[in-house]
């Protein structure tokens, strides 16, 4: 894939579209997850050749470090530049990082205590929406405490998911993806589930997302609080009526159709990685998180799953969802279910490896 784009300038892997491969421009929101794939690929295998492509299509990400319009250049620069600077210390990406953290920072509100996911307001619906996806894009935040020593960053992380947990979450584990509030005084105006089933649904991306962001804020904070909501969150998922034998979810886990719903790999790929770093948590039985992980990726390994090779657009995983509501990207790959299927294998192979170490 990445020799096929090698000279198309600028363009990154999206999906598949009438049986051909599509492409985006780096402000698209999935921008980073191709250059994150491609550093997964050089950790595992340091070849010249990886780590060439690897640094190519990251850096043509660079001008995403001065995006304000978006709460996705978390994910854009740090599926891509963060690590990239994690396996080279390139000076240049740490720059990148917290220039993005910066603009990130400013769609921060300080009344809110959250940050704005979306400027449009859906047909005047919404005055300040904040989607679960959000919590994915707090790890910029903390990287760039980290490398820069300004807590700023750090504290509206913190900020933003606390209000997150008390507005997001319903009592049973599950999320609400959007979360609508008044510029007036702060208050929540509506709590709704744009691109799942119903308002009141669980869409299986959105559980996904939120437990793989409390379990990194729990990694950056310490704070038990954020690891018990995202223990309370893969209850939901794996004890639900509707959760399939396979453990690739349905793309909602009410969806209507059920058991001849579409599935989602992209959120049973982002659940399993978070699965294995929270069984390397002080959490009881951490074995069954990673067992619940495995099965999932022996799913996702499987032909039901993996595309064979040369197939699929040069795409590892078939089987996702983008937004059914939407009409978009349905039962199709997506460089995103890719991103979180290699980071799940590397944190598997990293568990093993120092389990046969006897560590």
């Amino acid at each position: 894939m990445a020799k096929e784009l090698e000279q198309q300038d600028g363009r990154l892997p999206k999906s598949i579209k009438d049986g051909k491969l599509e492409t985006s421009d780096c402000y698209w929101w999935c921008s980073g997850f191709f250059p994150g794939e491609l550093w997964y690929l050089y950790e595992n295998n340091p070849t010249p050749e990886l780590k060439k492509y690897a640094g190519l299509f990251t850096e043509r990400l660079e001008k995403v470090q001065h995006v304000t319009d978006n709460h996705d250049v978390g994910f854009m620069l740090y599926c891509s530049y963060g690590n990239g600077y994690r396996l080279t210390q390139n000076p240049a990406y740490k720059d990148v990082l917290v220039t993005g953290a910066g603009s990130l920072s400013t769609r921060f509100n300080p009344m809110i205590k959250a940050i704005r996911s979306w400027d449009f307001t859906n047909n005047g619906k919404w005055q300040y929406p904040v989607i679960i996806d959000n919590m994915m894009n707090l790890e910029l935040l903390f990287a760039a405490t980290r490398l820069s020593g300004d807590s700023t960053f750090y504290k509206v992380a913190v900020s933003h998911v606390d209000r997150t947990m008390k507005e997001q979450y319903r009592p049973d584990g599950s999320c609400y993806h959007v979360v609508d509030y008044s510029m007036k005084d702060g208050s929540v105006r509506n709590r709704h589930t744009a691109q799942g089933y119903a308002h009141e649904s669980a869409w299986s991306r959105g559980q996904a997302w939120g437990i793989y962001g409390l379990t990194l804020c729990y990694r950056e904070t310490g704070d038990r609080k954020y690891l018990d909501q995202a223990l309370k969150a893969v209850r939901f998922m794996f004890n639900h009526k509707n959760t399939p034998e396979d453990l690739v979810f349905y793309w909602d886990m009410d969806a209507p159709n059920i058991p001849n719903d579409y599935r989602d790999a992209s959120a049973a790929a982002c659940i399993a990685s978070a699965l294995y770093e929270i069984s390397t948590v002080d959490v009881p039985e951490p074995q069954t998180y990673k067992a619940y992980a495995d099965r999932i990726m022996e799913s996702l390994a499987s032909p039901t799953y993996r595309a064979e090779l040369g197939t699929n657009g040069n795409f590892l995983l078939m089987h996702c969802v983008g937004s059914i509501p939407h009409n978009g990207e349905i039962d199709v790959p997506l460089n995103y279910a890719d991103y979180y299927f290699l980071e799940a294998l590397k944190r598997k192979r990293d568990i093993e490896q120092k389990g046969s170490k006897g560590c």
